[in-house]
């Protein structure tokens, strides 16, 4: 960024940039740099921190004019940590906080630096909801693109599913309003196909009737998590849309350290229907701990938020499973017991209902068969601990690859985990994304992501 001509094109835009534009050595850069994750340290060359549409265009144009790659930051929190790159310009939406809901229409247009804290109080405000991810914090574009899963996505499906419409800020800086009418292959492909085809400048969402859940943590003894997740396993093959039940052997929420098996219940509909159709999860064992109740639904999005700080160590793994066999069970509480950090956890995401009930094609996200997902979230907060903790996740993760069907989710692909993952994510719709791609992007000028080459 030495030259005349070079300064003389920044000073340029600059001039005409709403938000602030940052290089190294400036007070706000090295901020302004960290995502969600502490493993990631790296250095773009430049970060621009846009505040609307117009400055992304700019952004995007500035960027391919001087050779530099782009990397796009929404809310920071995905767990490879691509949203920065060394060299690069970082598009940065965080201060692009427009939201926007039509509550006669139900829907809800909201900027991509949105975090879905922001977006569910918004929401709330006029008593209705979308399905959103299970971690506050996050940004909502994304977990969207990603295909986004969630507390409501057996009743209303993935977020993806919610999405009507996409500000779009294509490879060559034009900016589309991609719709299924619009262009309906483009609008295939953002429901699910991550960060490959534009930078979501704003996403319009389908809103849901919603205000109060009943939900909350159930804890049994760690010496009990074998018979609890056979329990699980069995009481969660007829749940109704309302309800959803993770499973996860953890650490106790009070700080102890201190190993116990748990589920996280959430429900939907009335008391009356959360009370019978939570009581079997909240009668057997009995638990050392029963604290499900009702709450809003912008509350019980923020109940996981804890623990997952900003600037801890991530390091995840996920794949969805062949079912909950026993093997897995047993594997899963012998694989736990050698966890070095109080912050990590073995976790089962139940996919069942509305976000089953979609075809495998009909949007990029081809995971709609029931049945678990299981992720390893490992977090833990000290740097001298990296070695011991990745080296626990890949171990773990290969224990249980034979109770693996091989299909991945695409937000949770660690930064290591290469083009078969990809491959993985997307199964069936592999190759319709690759001709997209061709389509929108021949040049791979969003390629730092879990990336679709052309």
């Amino acid at each position: 960024m030495a030259t005349t001509a070079v300064v003389e094109e920044l000073d340029a835009f600059r001039a005409s940039f709403s938000g602030v534009v940052l290089e190294p050595g400036d007070a706000e850069y090295d901020e302004a740099r960290r995502v969600h994750n502490g493993l990631i340290d790296r250095r773009p060359a430049l970060i621009a921190r846009c505040r609307n549409t117009s400055d992304v265009v700019d952004s995007v144009r500035f960027a391919r004019d001087n050779g530099l790659a782009i990397s796009v930051r929404g809310g920071g929190h995905n767990v490879a940590g691509r949203a920065v790159v060394d060299g690069a310009l970082m598009i940065d939406l965080s201060m692009m906080k427009g939201i926007h809901v039509d509550r006669d229409d139900r829907s809800l247009r909201a900027q991509g630096g949105v975090l879905w804290k922001e977006l569910n109080r918004e929401a709330a405000l006029h008593g209705l909801a979308t399905t959103g991810g299970a971690i506050s914090h996050t940004g909502i574009a994304g977990l969207t693109l990603g295909g986004g899963l969630g507390w409501l996505m057996a009743k209303h499906g993935l977020a993806a599913d919610n999405v009507r419409a996409v500000e779009l800020v294509t490879a060559d800086g034009r900016v589309l309003d991609v719709t299924q009418e619009s262009d309906p292959d483009l609008f295939w492909a953002l429901r699910g196909g991550g960060g490959n085809f534009g930078i979501a400048a704003s996403i319009e969402y389908r809103l849901h009737p919603l205000t109060t859940v009943t939900g909350g943590l159930i804890v049994h003894p760690i010496e009990r998590a074998g018979e609890m997740l056979r329990f699980y396993r069995d009481a969660v093959s007829d749940l109704s849309d309302d309800a959803s039940v993770f499973a996860a052997l953890v650490h106790a929420p009070d700080g102890s350290g201190m190993k116990v098996a748990g589920m996280l219940a959430f429900h939907a509909g009335t008391a009356e229907e959360a009370e019978r159709e939570l009581a079997p999860f909240k009668e057997w064992g009995p638990p050392v701990m029963v604290e499900v109740g009702p709450m809003p639904y912008a509350a019980f999005n923020t109940i996981l938020d804890a623990g997952y700080p900003h600037g801890s160590m991530n390091y995840w793994l996920s794949s969805f499973t062949t079912g909950l066999s026993d093997g897995l069970i047993d594997t899963m509480v012998d694989r736990f017991a050698s966890v070095p950090s109080p912050m990590s956890a073995i976790l089962l995401e139940h996919f069942h209902g509305a976000v089953t009930r979609v075809g495998p094609t009909d949007t990029a996200v081809p995971h709609r068969e029931e049945g678990f997902n299981l992720v390893l979230p490992s977090v833990w907060m000290d740097p001298a601990d990296n070695d011991a903790n990745i080296a626990w996740t890949k171990d773990t993760f290969l224990a249980m690859k034979e109770f693996f069907t091989g299909s991945r989710w695409l937000n949770y692909l660690a930064d290591d985990q290469g083009d078969d993952a990809v491959r993985a994510a997307y199964g069936p719709n592999y190759e319709r994304l690759v001709a997209l791609k061709r389509r929108y992007d021949p040049e791979n000028v969003f390629r730092h992501n879990h990336n679709i080459s052309p």
